[in-house]
């Protein structure tokens, strides 16, 4: 047998009926796992251990540990409930009658499940402060769905959106997010340096948008940057970061694809 039948990542032109059943087990498992662990941490904080700094809530964090890559609670949530229900919309299609979308679904199984284990071990870290773990998991998950786009960058949009631009879009925010924090960036050397640091949300977005027409991912980071821009806003009016926010938010919205 070939190398590439044991490469869960591998793409094919078809696939095996035990394969298709694992895919559908295993994406509906992890997509619950992701689910239900972001919702429980929206809400309860973790247990404390003795010897352990108290953990918090996922938006607990994000008020206590307020950097210049804070974001809005209310459109973050939105975006992200979004994007789960439109992902049961990418499971739906395993058990589809037109191949073309079965074989699609498939071929971005192993990517979209490992994202969503590598979202979960995050979302562990950062509601326990292990910013620096969290760090590391998220720039991980980025080589993953960089290797998902690439390999897979004509999916249908209904695959591509909320596997691949939505996700790819989020982590990247995410890393930035997380490494504020991580730093404790809240000094003005921090600040300026966000300023640098913000304008790669711009690039990425750009980059996409240019080389491979794609508006799904511009239109996520867009959100993104407004949920930035209005919790920069939100907390430090005199500063640059929430313009540059704004900025970015309404370049990506408006260019065309």
């Amino acid at each position: 047998m070939a190398i590439k039948d044991y490469n869960p990542f591998a793409k094919r032109s078809e696939f095996s009926a035990t394969n298709l059943w694992a895919y559908k087990i295993l994406t509906i498992f992890s997509w619950l796992l992701l689910v239900i662990t972001g919702a429980y941490y929206t809400f309860a904080r973790p247990e404390r251990h003795h010897g352990h700094s108290p953990g918090r809530t996922i938006w607990g964090q994000n008020h206590v540990w307020n950097t210049p890559f804070s974001l809005n609670a209310i459109v973050t949530s939105i975006y992200w409930v979004v994007t789960l229900i439109f992902q049961l919309n990418y499971i739906r299609f395993l058990w589809s009658s037109d191949t073309e979308y079965v074989n699609s679904s498939a071929n971005v199984g192993s990517h979209y499940i490992l994202n969503n284990l590598f979202q979960f071990g995050f979302i562990m870290c950062w509601v326990r402060n292990h910013f620096w773990p969290g760090e590391v998991i998220l720039i991980a998950n980025l080589f993953n769905l960089t290797f998902l786009y690439f390999r897979n960058p004509k999916t249908p949009l209904w695959i591509h959106a909320p596997v691949v631009s939505f996700p790819y879009a989020w982590n990247y925010v995410a890393i930035l997010w997380d490494g504020a924090a991580a730093v404790h960036a809240r000094d003005l050397p921090a600040r300026i340096l966000a300023n640098i640091a913000i304008w790669g949300i711009l690039v990425i977005g750009g980059f996409f948008l240019v080389t491979f027409k794609d508006w799904t991912m511009g239109v996520a980071l867009a959100i993104l940057s407004l949920s930035l821009a209005l919790a920069q806003f939100a907390t430090k009016i005199i500063a640059f970061q929430w313009i540059f926010a704004f900025v970015i938010f309404g370049v990506l919205l408006l260019a065309p694809p």
